[in-house]
């Protein structure tokens, strides 16, 4: 596609990452379509930020609608993943293959948001885009599969980039520790949860960063390697206290109760749950240090987009109503 053309289609535009890449590329002045089932209700619920995407009808896991959608874009952002962790093994692959071919229909680059499931003890602490991929787990087994996939379709006319992020926050709550664990959504924060250990440092991504990144990026997708990758810094917690700080302060009690978060109740409820049993196998990434180098990127953009934790923490528990 030629540099003219300024369209993307983005596929999980309903989430967080998803949805904060399509606010940033309208930013830019591209034009956006997202690919949702039910695409009236997804606009009427994100009508404040996005009122300017065209919504069209369509499942991210039928080959045919994915390759109606992405007829004339030059970038898909291929931001949809199984909800609540279930599912990987049967619906991540076929959902990549699905764009793949879109892309290498129309010779869109492929934009993916990745994560750092792909890797083990081995790539940490500083965790570089060459890191050799030997992952402890199966949700990583599965992306590292996954990334292969789109390596390989790069060098047969279907480019793509892969931006990897930490744990997600920001003002869209839905699938991350932030809101799903550190706070409880609609409430009062009595005690915040934290799930990682003592003196562990952590990696934190703010969604508006992190779509203002892919936006960036794509702004000069002429510029990039056929398969591109870079790693996100973004905040890091050296010790697993600045962002629990962050919060306490943001909601005027410096005093605010930390709690861990109750791993062996949650292991126990993956005997019989799909949900906590994957959460539960991420349970490594809290115990373990793991920075991403940005190095590759700010070579590139010159600096990583970023907002104030403050600032940051604070548009995030306005918007989830949490006080």
């Amino acid at each position: 596609m030629s540099s003219s053309n300024r369209t993307a289609l983005v596929l999980g535009a309903t989430g967080g990452i998803g949805g904060e890449a399509a606010a940033a590329l309208l930013r830019h002045g591209w034009s956006v379509v997202a690919m949702a089932r039910r695409p009236a209700a997804a606009a009427k619920a994100a009508a404040d930020r996005l009122n300017s995407v065209t919504w069209i009808a369509g499942d991210a896991t039928r080959a045919a609608d994915v390759r109606r959608a992405a007829e004339g874009m030059s970038a898909i952002v291929h931001a949809v993943n199984p909800p609540g962790y279930r599912n990987w093994g049967e619906l991540v692959l076929p959902m990549i293959d699905n764009s793949i071919a879109a892309a290498r229909a129309t010779g869109a680059r492929i934009v993916l948001p990745g994560t750092i499931y792909n890797y083990g003890f081995d790539a940490f602490p500083d965790l570089v885009e060459e890191a050799p991929q030997n992952p402890v787990t199966e949700k990583g087994r599965i992306r590292v599969a996954l990334e292969r996939r789109l390596e390989a379709a790069s060098h047969a006319g279907a480019p793509a980039l892969i931006v990897r992020f930490g744990d997600f926050f920001g003002p869209v709550g839905g699938n991350n520790w932030f809101s799903q664990g550190l706070v409880r959504p609609g409430r009062p924060l009595a005690a915040i949860t934290y799930p990682g250990s003592r003196n562990v440092g952590h990696s934190w991504a703010y969604l508006p960063d992190a779509g203002e990144t892919i936006a960036q990026l794509l702004d000069r997708s002429d510029e990039l390697d056929p398969f591109a990758r870079f790693h996100f810094t973004g905040t890091w917690d050296a010790d697993g206290t600045v962002m629990t700080r962050a919060i306490a302060f943001a909601v005027g009690r410096p005093g605010t109760r930390v709690k861990p978060l109750p791993w062996p109740l949650l292991g126990l409820a993956g005997l019989v749950r799909q949900t906590p049993r994957e959460v539960y196998a991420m349970r490594y990434l809290w115990r373990t240090p793991v920075r991403l180098d940005n190095r590759r990127l700010v070579a590139f953009l010159g600096e990583e987009p970023h907002t104030p934790l403050a600032d940051a923490v604070r548009t995030t528990l306005d918007a989830l109503h949490v006080s």
